[in-house]
């Protein structure tokens, strides 16, 4: 994905410079945030690949997982990714508001199959909703994850890297590589930076239903 980006900006047959990106696809969901076949169009995307990890079997006693920053010694702590990562991109907020606002009475499609799939989170109000429009963040990583205790690392990871103001919505495995290659344009021109917005639709939960 990140060279067929790249590879488009650089070709001489297109001048991008006005052009507006729509990054979209399918993501996990959250069940703190919304519902399966719910779409989510992003504030922050949140780069997780630069990371440490330590088997959870084996990580101190007051460590919530193993998962952690680089050049940090624990979790919950922001650490640096210099050369590889910007880690956090800023979406124009004003375009964000102005496509949710346009997007937000949406009536999205459901069936029975999402009506039995909610069923499982009844006790969830945002899971047990049928599918909506809202606003929330994205998290890339190109590491498969799913449960509960990765599902609150996912949540943490987002806030660390926001500094509190994001919210875990979506879980996704490009996001992070086609804002990367975005911004690596921008400075000089090729592409507008203020022009770009990430929409995931939920295709599964990132984690099962409270006690199972």
């Amino acid at each position: 994905t990140r060279e067929s980006v790249a590879a488009l900006i650089l070709s001489s047959q297109f001048d991008l410079t006005k052009a507006y990106w729509i990054v979209s696809g399918i993501a996990g969901v959250d069940p703190g945030a919304a519902s399966v076949g719910s779409a989510a169009w992003a504030r922050y995307v949140v780069d997780a690949d630069p990371i440490y990890e330590v088997d959870d079997r084996e990580i101190p006693a007051d460590w919530p997982y193993g998962l952690y920053s680089n050049d940090a010694d624990r979790p919950n702590v922001k650490g640096k990714a210099e050369g590889s990562s910007a880690m956090v991109w800023t979406l124009d907020r004003g375009l964000v508001d102005w496509a949710y606002d346009l997007t937000k009475d949406v009536a999205l499609p459901d069936n029975p199959d999402l009506v039995k799939l909610r069923a499982g989170y009844v006790k969830e109000p945002q899971a047990a909703r049928p599918p909506f429009v809202l606003q929330g963040d994205a998290l890339g990583a190109v590491r498969f994850w799913h449960g509960t205790h990765r599902t609150q690392w996912a949540r943490d990871w987002v806030k660390l890297w926001t500094d509190g103001a994001g919210t875990f919505t979506m879980s996704d495995c490009e996001d992070q590589g086609i804002l990367d290659v975005l911004d690596a344009h921008a400075d000089s021109g090729r592409i507008d930076r203020r022009r770009v917005l990430v929409l995931r639709t939920a295709s599964n939960y990132t984690r099962p239903p409270l006690g199972e």
